[in-house]
């Protein structure tokens, strides 16, 4: 009972009235999980619907939400902490707590894995992936727009830093083409301390992650970009696979979309 009531104490003190800025967490789950078929939308409105402000609450933040257009079963969210011990004290409180008693039955039901999720965390202050505002429910009533890009480059042990320094002229093509920075993640080299829910251990990978205006944008300006941009990336000898490239729809309370006149930071 006295490291509940330590962690509950914990707890109270990384709660806060609003979110803070991205460079404030400094570890970052990216999720991507499978669904049955035919039941993302429902998967969709029940997060949506009963998360969000359960995880802000007890201090980390659902960063963005997004279904897989090119996957039809797939659901991804990054969900952010301010550091590694919020991540145990709120992954226990939110798993061990009422909301998720009460309903992870529905969502259990829907979900055939929920293991494909790397620790990560900012490659440095400057490219944190932003914290956006909530959809407002009144001003966004039809949801939210654009297209989020994620690039996953899974890198050889020992060059992290390398491989970032190589792969900056690339970002900077893709905003020259019309993308928003969204942040820059790198593995999070650490032993998982909620073992309860497992993480990936084939690391380092580099994320990049992007934001633009719609699909069209992504498919036909962006992608074969980064199609090339990898070509070349892989030549550099410091990467064991191929980049994989995700295009992210944000479900209707993503904070992480394009705002129009907005940049990301």
């Amino acid at each position: 009972m006295k490291t509940l009531f330590l962690s509950l104490a914990l707890l109270g003190s990384l709660a806060t009235a609003a979110p803070a800025p991205g460079d404030q967490y400094t570890v970052i789950e990216l999720r991507r999980y499978q669904v049955k078929p035919e039941r993302r939308a429902d998967f969709v409105t029940y997060f949506d619907t009963l998360f969000p402000e359960a995880f802000q609450q007890l201090g980390a933040l659902a960063l963005g939400q997004f279904t897989e257009p090119d996957v039809p079963d797939r659901y991804t969210w990054l969900r952010a902490f301010h550091d590694l011990d919020a991540r145990a004290i709120v992954n226990g409180s939110f798993y061990y707590g009422p909301v998720w008693k009460e309903h992870r039955q529905q969502l259990n039901d829907l979900i055939i894995d929920n293991d494909d999720v790397l620790l990560l965390r900012p490659l440095d202050a400057a490219h944190a992936v932003p914290v956006l505002a909530a959809v407002d429910p009144v001003r966004e009533a039809a949801g939210t727009h654009g297209i989020v890009v994620a690039q996953l480059f899974p890198v050889k042990p020992g060059s992290v830093e390398r491989f970032t320094k190589l792969a900056a002229p690339a970002f900077d093509a893709y905003r020259a083409a019309g993308a928003r920075d969204a942040g820059v993640l790198v593995t999070l080299d650490v032993k998982n301390n909620f073992p309860q829910l497992p993480v990936r251990s084939d690391g380092p990978f580099v994320v990049w992650l992007g934001i633009l205006p719609d699909r069209e944008d992504a498919d036909n300006t962006l992608r074969p970009i980064a199609a090339r941009a990898a070509a070349s990336l892989a030549e550099g000898d410091l990467l064991r696979g191929q980049p994989q490239l995700l295009v992210l729809k944000p479900t209707p309370r993503s904070r992480l979309r394009w705002l129009d006149g907005k940049t990301a930071r």
